[in-house]
C-alpha cells in the first residue's frame, strides 16, 4: 500500500475537500462511442474505480490519464478518438465518488488508489494484447497521481506528461485564502509533489496554458525546472486558460503530445 503524501493528512478535512473535489456521477453503463469500453478496478474493500479505455491499435503508445477535479472519465468519449488519431490508446481513470466509482474522494485515497489503478491498467493492456510503450499523464489535480506513479515506476514507463499541473500545493492553496500554517502544515518544507518530481528521471512533457487562471503558468515552469529528467520539454500554449487549453490550443497540444509519445 502506498503511503499518502504527508501534508494530505492535514488537508483531508470536509471543508477543504469540498473545495478541491467536485464529483459527478455517470449513469451511462455503456460508452457512447464504439472505440471505448468501460473498465472497473478494485482499489480497496468494497471500493471500485470506474475507467474508460479508448482503443486505437495494439502497437500504439498507451497513456494512463488522471483527469481534473471537475471531470469524469466519460467526458472523454469524444476526445478519445482524437488521441487515437495521434497514436495513443487512452485509459482515463476516475476518482472515488466520480463517474460510477464507489466511495468518497480524499486526497490521501487519490494517491493510494493510483497504484492499484496502474496495476489494473497493465492487466487490461496485457489481456487485450496492447504492447506499446506506457506513459502516465495527469491534468490539473490529476498531476499529483501522475507524479506519484512516475516516481515509483520509472523502470516501467517511457515518460510522464503533466498538463496544467500543480507544482507547489502550499503556494497555490495560500493564494486562494487557505491558511496553510494554521492547518498544522509546515509550509517551510518542500511539498511532496515537488520533492518527488525532483527525483523523476524519465522523459517528461509539461503542457500549460499561458493564461491559466486556476493553476498559474508559473506552476508549469516550476515543474519543468525541478524535474530531474534530462529529456524534458515545456510547452506553454498561447492565448488559452485552464479550461480552454485543449479546445482552443488543440493543434499545438496534440503536436507536442504526438512527438513526445512517438519518439
Amino acid at each position: 500500500m502506498a503511503e499518502p503524501w504527508q501534508e494530505f493528512k492535514y488537508l483531508d478535512r470536509a471543508e477543504i475537500l469540498s473545495y478541491i473535489f467536485y464529483p459527478r456521477r455517470d449513469t451511462e453503463d455503456v460508452p457512447s462511442v464504439p472505440n471505448a469500453e468501460a473498465c472497473f478496478i478494485p482499489v480497496d474493500d468494497n471500493i471500485t474505480i470506474s475507467c474508460r479505455f479508448y482503443m486505437g491499435e495494439p502497437g500504439y503508445s498507451n497513456v494512463l490519464y488522471f483527469h481534473g477535479n471537475g471531470e469524469i472519465a466519460s467526458d472523454y468519449d469524444e476526445i478519445g478518438a482524437i488521441f487515437n488519431g495521434i497514436g495513443i490508446n487512452l485509459f482515463v481513470a476516475d476518482y472515488r465518488g466520480y463517474g460510477q466509482s464507489s466511495g468518497s474522494p480524499t486526497l490521501s485515497s487519490m494517491i493510494e488508489d493510483s497504484h492499484p489503478i496502474y496495476q489494473g491498467f497493465k492487466v487490461v493492456l496485457s489481456e487485450q494484447g496492447y504492447t506499446g510503450k506506457k506513459f502516465i499523464m495527469g491534468r490539473s489535480l490529476g498531476s499529483a497521481s501522475a507524479i506519484e506513479l512516475a516516481y515509483n515506476y520509472q523502470d516501467e514507463l517511457s515518460g510522464l506528461i503533466i498538463e496544467s499541473g500543480i507544482a507547489n500545493m502550499f503556494k497555490l492553496m495560500s493564494s486562494v485564502g487557505f491558511p496553510i500554517s494554521l492547518l498544522g502544515i509546515d509550509d517551510t518544507k518542500t511539498p511532496t509533489g515537488l520533492e518527488l518530481i525532483q527525483k523523476i528521471k524519465i522523459p517528461t512533457l509539461i503542457l500549460h496554458g499561458e493564461y491559466d487562471q486556476i493553476v498559474p503558468v508559473e506552476e508549469g515552469k516550476t515543474n519543468y525546472e525541478n524535474v530531474a529528467a534530462k529529456e524534458k520539454r515545456l510547452v506553454i500554449i498561447p492565448g488559452v486558460d485552464h479550461n480552454t487549453i485543449f479546445a482552443l490550443g488543440a493543434n499545438q497540444y496534440l503536436e507536442a503530445l504526438k512527438k513526445f509519445v512517438n519518439v
